[in-house]
């Protein structure tokens, strides 16, 4: 990987405990929708003890002049040096890398399934799909506890009414817990839910991001609804 050198441009929140850090996209960088960069924070000692590093999904689509992570934030020593930084704070990025990258044989679907912050590489796959239209059929299975935990959920909305062939299904699993109201599907991503999408698509290829556990059970899930590994792709989201 390449290190790259930027600067903190600003920040936003999108959803509860969820922040969007917006970084100035370094001359000569560039990358593939659906991959991640490494932050680095901090001085040699803070780096050589583990907490000045991150990895993150990259947000924004590779035509666009920036590059936004997102997180949760949670109370780790990285993520509150990350929060306490200011507009125009130095930070040094290597990358990209990740290979969750959406196939190229667009007569076979492609089945998204995200849990909570593991939306971030789908964001910019779609946001890249909307720039330049494909004829492939895309599904999203994205799951959240609330309506307000699910960060970009509004961006994906408009995105599935602007293209006739990507399908958005959004589940809640503590609606209990939630403050807003919200009409779609609860639940969790089950065999079910995943039957029922598989059954109308062209030999899709499934693309997993998000808690490690919540990333093994759908593998398991698929892999005994008889889908074979290799067309299973996953990335797995450590300490968001």
């Amino acid at each position: 990987m390449a290190t790259y050198q930027t600067t903190l441009l600003g920040r936003e929140e999108i959803a509860a405990w969820t922040m969007a850090f917006h970084l100035a996209k370094p001359p000569g960088f560039t990358f593939k929708a659906g991959q991640a960069i490494d932050v680095v924070l901090g001085d040699q000692a803070s780096i050589d003890d583990g907490n000045a590093r991150h990895t993150f999904s990259i947000v924004t689509a590779p035509h666009e002049d920036k590059l936004t992570i997102a997180t949760r934030m949670r109370d780790t020593p990285f993520k509150n040096r990350l929060k306490d930084l200011p507009d125009g704070a130095a930070i040094g990025i290597d990358g990209p890398s990740g290979s969750l990258l959406l196939h190229n044989r667009h007569e076979r679907a492609a089945v998204m399934i995200a849990g909570g912050i593991g939306i971030t590489p789908f964001v910019s796959i779609l946001r890249q799909t909307a720039s330049d239209p494909q004829l492939r059929d895309l599904v999203l299975l994205y799951s959240n506890h609330r309506p307000e935990d699910a960060a970009y959920l509004a961006e994906l909305q408009a995105l599935e009414r602007s293209n006739a062939h990507f399908r958005l299904v959004a589940t809640m699993t503590r609606m209990g817990n939630s403050s807003e109201p919200w009409a779609g599907a609860t639940g969790t991503i089950d065999a079910k839910l995943l039957g029922q999408i598989s059954a109308e698509l062209a030999a899709p290829i499934y693309y997993l991001a998000g808690p490690p556990a919540m990333v093994a059970a759908m593998r398991q899930t698929l892999n005994d609804a008889g889908v074979d590994d290799d067309d299973l792709r996953s990335e797995e989201f450590y300490g968001y």
